[in-house]
């Protein structure tokens, strides 16, 4: 553990600064005998890594599985590579060129992969270890892939190409056979046409030495493997999409372009069997059925006691027009369309068997949709579909914003976990989901984890994040407490957005206490208790703030009534309750003569409103409209339960409500903040009922029969106050607007002003510009007190300047521990009085007589471009770090991390880095991700122990590790895929087909595509490229010879059984010819000396 002495500090940093972009300098003068910080973290705690990637695959292209290891595999078209097992059995790969993946073939049991990609390459993936790697590679030069096979226990992969030809590739060395069906020796000599690409290749049932091609003008080849010939072609007019073969090898079924299936007996191949339009209008004079769309895929699946499954997709009338996607089955008689909520990318008939050749025995339809995954129940009337259990409803409304929380409360998971589990809908299929391979990591980390997304509908989802798994706990939809826009004029009327006017721009939540904050798009405010009864709220209380715009050197309203701030004064509020409720919510105007003025973008509820449990509202606040100019969005947001406040702001300035009384106790624009009248002590604008012409806590209308209860909040001070304190900064931040807004707040408990004694409850405010505020509060006692007397507001001035906007600030006491701010135990509201007053025990302040030293606490201070860390309450600089000079901080947080706590930042250029505390040491500082869009800098997020986030799709989210433990840990922590599963027997051939050679034929592939058989194929055609896995390719190697032993040491328990079995069966059978032996002897003496007369 090193010391850092303040007097040895510019010795440190030099040597720890080599690089030009950065440094970090001690204030001169600063140095104090007894100022000894002991920091813990060193360069060696940090390494920076990916953990696990949760989510829908985003723009998914192809999907395989393996029905013995009951492992799902999907492509993307971004290269990507999904593997899913059972819930929490997820597991992320990438192709480095980042083409489309455009078809999946496993290795059956045997833990590997083929993937076939646009850019006309193969590779091979290993599964057999935590994180799958390619084993091999092979790259077409001169031919285009567009189709694969790999037949069942097969080591030989079929590859038709867009030329025609299908090339053979060994799975196991990833080499070229010589053996190739040239596309001209396939179809007729007499066709002068070429016939297009090959859209299907796959081996008869029976007859392993039967290949079935389908080209894309409508040819279909059955192609003799060992003659090299072609057996029968069968030709029909419409091209060819898909083909499938019934499992006794005889009849095969094709889909078209035109919406029909065609059925074809192989021994006929002149005319097929039958010719069916599934969606067509059949004509009543014998014709055509009208064409319909292309059936783009089909799976034909027989069944032992019943009719066969025939599924497919598309097919639909030309005149569905808007219609959505629709996945057809057809079983007997009755046919059931099933529409699906995104389009199809492609479905996979789930068998019991993975034999070819047996009776399929559909159980279930796995539909991949472009924005879903939809598990269809075959063995239910109706066909119901499966519970998900994976995440994948991340992106059910585009995400917002993301918050991160490690190491939560224990109890706050099955608290959510009980409110959310009475929201899942029903109608379910009761079966178990049947995509239950792989096993969960043994990882020893497992402290509670929650995310947080907010959503562009309003919605509010709470994930447990814990063990590298995800799963939804609780959805909660703000949105309920506004009404709908009916109409178009309505909506462009009031609301400052087009789209998603209920979209959560940020929120704050305080884990203790469960109380949760959001903000939204149209500059809206709710406070939401947490409960776990069920409530119906007559009147949703609502406050509305006019946050007045400051113009520069130009006139502004005039908002009337004083000018000058009062005192708030005890007993001059009165509640909601208490007022009398007035005809509209707002005294606004809205008519087309003048501009709108006084008005709330949204409209909430009148109705009363039905409150499940869960977070249920209890203030509303909204900005107004101000003279024709809509409120601006609200740019940073804090509640801290302890005091009983939530503070926002924006562009225009900032507010502060205290939500136990239900009133607005500061509306103060951001030029005001700078006043040099009395930069100490500055009296806030208080809105009280005396002072009527600046508006009142509750209008009140002496008429009104209504059941709304309407609070408003009186007009800021509106002022000409020039920008005479704006910071000369270069523009850093993204679409930053010109004037000053507020950026950061951090409730806490510290000294006001300079050289105070006392803590007291306070609050540190960040602008865009670099400036730090301290703002004092004064809190009534608890009690009843607290709900009558108001809160005291006093500005303390600014406390000191960084370059750039401020985006985070923390609490140090005297030894470099982190002071988190004040809280309050969560209660439940709705509980009884005796059982809130257990509960309603405010936390202590921390004491300030164990403090020694002239300072006894630090602030840390982290901005777009520079941290510093200012003694208190002497407000003098200790450490100052250039982050960055050529780009900017997009997020930064204070975060715990083994035992001691560091700066966190994640800029513009992709870097991500970590400081000491308080001597602001870079610790790492690693080049990882440039920002390629706004969603990633909109939801990168820090938090304690090591772990962060960020959407690295509109679908998916990515979580990394800058811990050293963690990374060591990742190996365990991860799930397995593979898992030693013995294979299912081959059917029974049966005794007549055995003796007459009715049953499934087997081909020696090794001697008619092997080297000695079929040559060598040609070095131009492909090149091979090694895999990349390393040490994870031999552990995965290693692992795989584990797997082995252990299938082999079960076929050797198995055989030992069979053998004493045997051994039983033998001994019987020699005692039974001892017993028979015995019996003709006794025979022969009885009969031997008699003539044959005497018989």
């Amino acid at each position: 553990m090193k010391k850092f002495n303040i007097r040895k500090v510019l010795d440190g940093l030099t040597a720890a600064s080599s690089s030009s972009s950065s440094s970090a300098t001690a204030q001169p003068g600063s140095s104090r005998e007894n100022d000894v910080i002991q920091e813990s973290l060193q360069s060696e705690h940090f390494q920076l890594c990916k953990t696990v990637r949760h989510g829908f695959p985003y723009q998914p292209s192809s999907m395989a599985f393996d029905p013995v290891q009951k492992i799902l595999a999907v492509g993307t078209q971004t290269g990507a590579l999904r593997l899913f097992g059972c819930a929490g059995v997820e597991c992320y790969c990438q192709h480095e060129s980042g083409a489309a993946v455009i078809q999946l073939q496993f290795l059956i049991n045997e833990g590997a992969l083929v993937s076939a990609l646009a850019d006309d390459s193969i590779h091979l993936w290993n599964l057999r270890q935590k994180i799958p790697a390619i084993l091999h590679s092979l790259k077409f030069s001169r031919e285009r892939i567009t189709y694969c096979h790999l037949p069942f226990q097969s080591k030989w992969l079929y590859i038709g190409t867009e030329r025609g030809n299908i090339h053979i590739v060994n799975v196991e060395s990833f080499t070229l056979s010589g053996y190739v069906i040239m596309w001209n020796k396939a179809i007729e000599l007499s066709t002068k046409t070429h016939p297009g690409p090959v859209v299907h290749i796959s081996d008869n049932p029976m007859d392993e030495g039967k290949l079935l091609i389908g080209y894309e003008c409508g040819v279909v080849v059955l192609w003799d493997l060992k003659c090299k010939k072609a057996d029968c072609r069968y030709n029909y007019d419409e091209a060819i999409h898909s083909v499938a073969w019934h499992h006794e090898g005889k009849q095969f079924v094709c889909s078209h372009s035109d919406g029909t299936l065609t059925t074809w007996n192989i021994r006929i191949p002149a005319k097929s069997a039958q010719i069916i339009t599934p969606h067509g209008k059949q004509p009543k004079d014998g014709k055509k059925p009208e064409p319909c769309k292309p059936i783009l895929k089909v799976e034909y699946k027989t069944t032992r006691a019943g009719d066969p499954f025939m599924v497919l997709s598309g097919g639909l009338s030309y005149d569905t027009v808007g219609r959505r996607a629709c996945l057809t089955v057809m079983h007997g008689k009755s046919t059931t369309v099933l529409e699906m909520d995104y389009p199809i990318v492609d479905f996979l008939t789930l068998c019991e068997t993975p034999y070819p050749n047996d009776v399929q025995e559909p159980y279930a339809v796995l539909v991949l949709l472009e924005k879903d995954l939809v598990l269809i129940d075959l063995g239910q009337i109706g066909y119901p579909i499966f519970e998900n259990p994976y995440p994948l409803t991340i992106h059910e409304s585009p995400v917002t914003c993301c918050e991160y929380f490690v190491d939560c409360p224990a109890e706050l998971i099955p608290a959510l976990y009980s409110v959310g589990s009475r929201q899942k809908r029903q109608g379910y299929s009761k079966k178990e989901w049947p995509i239950s391979g792989g096993n969960w990591g043994q990882g020893t980390q497992s402290y509670p984890e929650i995310i947080i997304t907010g959503h562009a509908d309003g919605s509010i989802k709470f994930w447990d994040a814990s063990a590298l798994m995800l799963q939804v706990l609780y959805k909660l939809k703000t949105a309920k407490v506004f009404e709908r826009a009916r109409g178009k004029e309505e909506k462009a009327n009031t609301e400052i957005v087009e789209e998603d006017p209920f979209a959560i721009q940020t929120l704050s939540w305080c884990p203790e206490s469960r109380m949760l904050c959001v903000a939204g798009v149209s500059a809206h405010v709710i406070v939401y208790r947490f409960s776990k009864q069920e409530v119906t709220t007559e009147v949703v209380q609502l406050l509305e703030v006019r946050m007045q715009c400051e113009f520069n050197g130009g006139d502004s309203p005039d908002p009337g009534g004083e000018q000058t701030p009062t005192l708030p004064t005890p007993g001059a509020s009165s509640s909601p309750q208490e007022s009398e409720p007035p005809t509209q919510p707002s005294t606004g105007s809205n008519s087309s003569d003048g501009p709108r003025d006084n008005i709330p973008c949204l409209q909430v509820r009148c109705s009363p409103l039905k409150q499940s449990p869960g977070y249920q509202v209890e203030l509303v606040i909204q900005l107004v409209w101000v003279s024709g100019e809509p409120p601006q969005p609200i740019t940073s947001l804090a509640i801290n339960s302890s005091y009983g406040l939530v503070v926002f702001g924006n562009s225009n300035g900032l507010a502060v409500v205290d939500y136990l009384q239900k009133t607005l106790l500061l509306n103060m624009g951001t030029s005001e903040l700078y006043s040099p009248s009395d930069p100490y002590h500055r009296q806030p604008r208080s809105p009280r009922r005396v002072r009527q012409p600046s508006g009142a806590t509750c209008d009140s209308n002496d008429g009104s029969n209504t059941s709304e209860d309407r609070c408003k909040s009186p007009t800021s001070d509106a002022r000409d106050y020039s920008f005479t304190r704006s910071r000369s900064s270069s523009v850093t931040s993204i679409d930053r607007e010109s004037r000053e807004a507020i950026s950061s707040f951090h409730f806490c408990e510290s000294y006001p002003r300079k050289n105070d004694i006392v803590v007291s409850p306070c609050l540190l405010v960040g602008t865009t510009q670099g400036t730090v505020m301290m703002v004092a509060l004064s809190l009534p006692p608890g009690g009843d007190q607290r709900l009558q007397q108001p809160v005291g507001i006093s500005f303390c001035g600014s406390m000191v300047t960084l370059k750039g906007g401020i985006l985070t600030m923390a609490l140090l006491d005297a030894t470099g521990a982190l002071l988190p701010p004040s809280y309050e135990p969560w209660y439940d509201p709705n509980a009884s009085d005796e059982e809130k007053e257990k509960s309603r025990r405010r936390r202590p302040a921390s004491p300030t007589s164990s403090q020694e030293g002239p300072d006894p606490q630090f602030a840390v201070l982290c901005s777009e471009k520079q941290a510093k860390v200012v003694a208190m309450p002497s407000q003098t600089r200790i450490y100052k770090h250039n982050i960055t000079e050529t780009s900017f901080v997009l997020r930064a947080d204070v975060v715990q991390m083994a035992g001691a706590n560091c700066i966190a930042c994640f800029c513009a250029n992709g870097h991500i880095m970590t400081l000491s505390l308080p001597s602001l040491r870079p610790l790492l500082d690693v080049n990882y991700l440039p920002l390629t869009d706004m969603r990633i800098a909109r939801t990168f997020c820090f938090s304690n122990l090591g772990q962060a986030l960020y959407l690295t799709s509109p679908t998916e989210i990515q979580r990394i590790t800058y811990s050293q433990e963690t990374c060591d840990n990742r190996q365990e922590m991860l799930s397995e895929l593979f898992t030693p599963v013995e294979t299912p027997e081959a059917p029974n051939k049966g005794f007549f087909k055995g003796l007459f050679g009715g049953g499934a034929q087997s081909l020696d592939r090794e001697d008619l595509f092997g080297e000695t058989g079929a040559g060598k194929a040609s070095r131009s055609l492909a090149q091979h490229i090694p895999g990349t896995g390393g040490m994870e390719g031999m552990k995965g190697a290693a692992s795989g010879v584990v797997g082995d032993l252990a299938r082999a040491r079960i076929a050797l328990d198995e055989r030992g059984q069979k053998l004493g079995e045997l051994e039983d069966r033998t001994a019987a059978m020699m005692s039974s010819a001892d017993s028979f032996s015995k019996h003709a002897h006794d025979m022969m003496l009885k009969y031997k000396d008699k003539k044959w007369y005497q018989l």
